[in-house]
């Protein structure tokens, strides 16, 4: 039987991006883990995993359509989308002049007069194009309006950014005076 990347993928997000004591799994500050902990962790989840070894979760990131964990030197993180309690420290870095954020018209208004929070999340996350903006806002249901986000005008300002992959950057906070709603 072959190995189901998307589900294995599904797991391991839920383990590194949400959920990880309910794997028994400590993140460092920066959202690293030994990738040994996390197949203990799997192996014990699964029969069909029992031999799943570091080879399949390099195999599964690689296959990936959207780049979302970082393995170096034995440890693996997920790169963005956290909703842990414990912040995963990240450093700041220019963003390209303009980024996009995909949300639902029944929220624009609120936006347009606070600006963007990451809710939920650890971080407010953007898109480095139209179309991701797009296709992330449409699962949240409801008609998706594209912000544009000045986002080089805001680093400037103080508005720290943060890399999440080539695709995607993060800020904390982003102040309303940044935000342009597109029609």
């Amino acid at each position: 039987m072959s190995l189901n990347y998307t589900h294995l993928s599904r797991t391991v997000s839920l383990a590194l991006r949400h959920r990880p004591k309910l794997y028994s799994l400590t993140l460092d500050e920066n959202g690293w883990v030994a990738v040994e902990d996390l197949l203990q962790s799997l192996r014990k989840l699964r029969p069909e995993w029992e031999h799943l070894t570091e080879a399949d979760v390099v195999q599964m990131n690689e296959q990936a359509s959207k780049k979302r964990y970082e393995i170096a030197d034995g440890r693996i993180r997920a790169l963005y989308g956290h909703s842990t309690s414990q912040k995963v420290k990240k450093t700041p870095s220019a963003p390209p002049r303009i980024l996009y954020h995909g949300t639902t018209h029944s929220v624009l208004d609120v936006i347009l007069k606070k600006g963007l929070k990451p809710m939920k999340r650890q971080y407010v996350h953007f898109a480095t194009d139209r179309k991701l903006a797009g296709e992330v806002a449409s699962r949240k249901g409801g008609k998706v309006v594209i912000l544009e986000i000045l986002a080089g005008d805001a680093y400037r300002n103080g508005v720290a950014f943060y890399l999440g992959n080539e695709n995607v950057w993060l800020a904390d906070y982003v102040p309303p005076e940044f935000i342009r709603a597109e029609e």
